[in-house]
């Protein structure tokens, strides 16, 4: 088949699951060409390296000096129009060229500040999107949901006034993106869940059946090199809050006796979070080693060195840093939440917690039974090759691509 690619995302797990559907489809001999806008991460795992890659321009959304005043006023709204716009112009100009590409259908990833674009609504050629989650701070509380009305004010002040007027405008310009996000995501022919959490968070927002198209690790490049064990518990995740670094290392510090250290890998950070994370771990006697931008060799490095792999983001879709510590031996102690509810066996490749405060219990158990904290690493290996390989993850989606491209043939 001959397959268009467009993605608009940041580095992390979405990029590195799109680059691996990518390079796999490649391997199984289809021909595959990539568009993107200027804000998709180039860096990280370039798809350009396995395909021609179209850096399509998109028109800039920085206000000049009068406009820059009106979002000022208009509390950011302006600004939200104002991307909604020019993703659509880009989508616009990505579509005609794909469709006069002569292409059997298209894969779409998500964009990283609007979830879902307007790209399949201008298509003609039959569309997958591969969508790893709807646009969160539309549809969860975190911490609470924009919709709400603000507080009631106890008398009344200007400056209340103002306040209402902008949450009234940025809640306008909200339920204009989530009714285009809506029309996006129902143009494509398929819609795929990286798990059964994702599909029903898709379901609950869009009120779509999304289908389930698990992900895979590449057990050639994540592999248990058998070394002896240190006593460090490793997580993974970009330093922003939602990762919820700081639930583990107060975990770590409830920890009596001799405390592990906490190795901490992230592709990107915010840096008031990351430095607010370094100035806890301290006050808490915690030796915490933040990894930015780890290569892939250090991060193989770091899963085989330490003993165990703490992850408590905040409804994570799917969470690739469980398979990934699996292939490398590696068990798992996590929150029983989101999508690695559906990778972490209970009891057997790690263990899933119900409250914040149980992983404390949880990580001690493995770092102090070595023997057990092996056995259960041997079996998340074991697991991941048998049903989370890439070769697997990547059939499964060649499947659902040679299927929407034949249903659009014979519908003709």
């Amino acid at each position: 088949m001959k397959i268009a690619v467009w993605h608009d995302l940041p580095s992390g797990g979405g990029k590195r699951a799109l680059h691996d559907q990518l390079q796999g489809l490649i391997s199984l001999g289809h021909f595959a060409e990539s568009w993107c806008p200027p804000t998709a991460d180039q860096d990280f795992l370039p798809l350009g390296d396995l395909v021609d890659e179209h850096v399509v321009p998109m028109r800039s959304i920085q206000p000049g000096s009068w406009k820059a005043g009106v979002g000022r006023l208009s509390g950011g709204a302006t600004q939200t129009l104002a991307r909604l716009k020019a993703m659509d112009e880009h989508c616009r100009r990505c579509a005609t060229e794909i469709d006069n590409g002569g292409f059997d259908v298209v894969l779409a990833g998500s964009s990283g500040f609007l979830a879902v674009t307007s790209l399949a609504v201008h298509l003609q050629t039959p569309s997958v999107l591969y969508l790893q989650e709807p646009f969160r701070p539309l549809y969860e509380a975190a911490p609470t949901l924009p919709w709400p009305a603000l507080a009631k004010p106890e008398s009344f002040r200007i400056s209340s006034l103002r306040r209402y007027l902008f949450n009234e405008m940025q809640v306008l310009a909200l339920r204009v993106q989530a009714r285009e996000e809506l029309k996006g995501v129902r143009a494509y022919d398929r819609v795929l869940a990286n798990s059964y959490f994702s599909r029903e968070s898709m379901l609950r927002a869009y009120g779509i059946e999304a289908a389930v198209c698990y992900l895979g690790v590449d057990t050639e490049r994540y592999q248990d090199r058998h070394l002896p064990r240190k006593r460090l518990v490793v997580g993974i995740g970009a330093f922003f809050p939602h990762k919820r670094v700081e639930v583990v290392i107060e975990a770590i510090a409830r920890m009596g006796g001799s405390r592990p250290g906490l190795v901490w890998i992230g592709n990107s950070a915010r840096e008031s979070y990351l430095q607010g994370l370094v100035d806890l771990a301290k006050r808490r006697s915690v030796e915490f080693t933040p990894l930015l931008a780890a290569s892939h060799d250090e991060v193989v490095r770091v899963l085989n060195e330490v003993s165990v792999l703490a992850y408590a983001p905040r409804l994570e879709p799917f969470g690739f840093a469980p398979l990934e510590a699996g292939a490398c031996g590696l068990p798992v102690v996590a929150k029983a939440e989101g999508g690695v509810r559906e990778t972490v066996v209970q009891g057997e490749t790690g263990f899933l917690v119900d409250e914040d405060a149980d992983l404390t219990g949880a990580l001690g158990r493995l770092l102090d039974d070595e023997v057990l904290a092996r056995r259960m690493g041997a079996a998340a290996r074991r697991r991941v090759e048998s049903a989370w390989s890439l070769d697997q993850a990547t059939r499964r989606l060649e499947s659902h691509l040679v299927d929407v491209a034949r249903r659009t043939i014979e519908g003709r």
